[in-house]
């Protein structure tokens, strides 16, 4: 039986691999941003001059090429393009994937499939809401349920996770995102077509097993660290 490709078929698949690509690259944006963040959570074991000048060195760096707090907000555009692409392209595929659920015939899930890439879409939502509680939180201090004052990062940061509920939110957060970066690396190694070969294969998803660990963890050590006590 011959199978006729129409013009409309090509242009729904030539927009699903552009999409596809989308969320690959604009998910590798996000490792790289998430990786540099959480080294610079890490400064917080060095004690509250340390963090503080770290977070100041942020807001100074590249001037008086950039105003103050100028890379920070060429970083926060980037992240905030980023998203648009990444959540707007997974809800658009999310999408064409349930329409073809209507189609008679439905190729079934693979046995082998992980935990992590069954999640992907409902982890994608709960990291989303998450980073809106996030920034809120302790970007614009909106949420300060601490109830801290004054301009120090590294109090703010102390004071919060003194509090068990608020430090609970946070390691289910990193669970989260630790599922989300196993599968979601692979996956854009995948896209970009980086796994042809079975060597690759096992690369591609030791690589996004070792992210996983290392990015969910090391943001993981510093609440921990502060509700036990060893950061204080």
């Amino acid at each position: 039986m011959q199978v006729t490709i129409t013009a409309q078929g090509r242009r729904t698949s030539a927009s699903t691999i552009a999409l596809k690509l989308l969320m690959a690259v604009t998910g590798l944006v996000f490792i790289g941003y998430v990786l540099l963040h959480m080294y610079g959570n890490l400064w917080a074991f060095s004690g509250q001059q340390a963090y503080d000048e770290y977070a100041h060195h942020l807001r100074v760096l590249l001037t008086p090429v950039l105003p103050y707090g100028g890379l920070l907000w060429i970083l926060r555009v980037v992240l905030v393009a980023s998203l648009i692409g990444h959540a707007g392209s997974a809800f658009a595929l999310w999408a064409r994937a349930n329409r073809a659920r209507d189609q008679r015939y439905v190729v079934k899930k693979a046995v082998t499939a992980t935990i992590s890439s069954r999640t992907m879409r409902w982890g994608g939502v709960a990291l989303l809401a998450f980073v809106v509680f996030h920034v809120l939180h302790l970007t614009t201090h909106t949420i300060n349920p601490a109830g801290t004052d004054g301009e120090s990062v590294y109090v703010r940061l102390v004071d919060s996770f003194q509090l068990w509920w608020l430090t609970a939110i946070y390691l289910i957060a990193m669970l989260a995102l630790a599922m989300h970066l196993r599968h979601g690396t692979f996956s854009a190694l995948q896209t970009l077509g980086l796994t042809q070969t079975k060597q690759r294969y096992r690369i591609a998803q030791g690589v996004g097993l070792t992210l996983a660990i290392v990015i969910a963890g090391g943001f993981a050590l510093v609440p921990l660290s502060v509700l036990v006590g060893i950061i204080s």
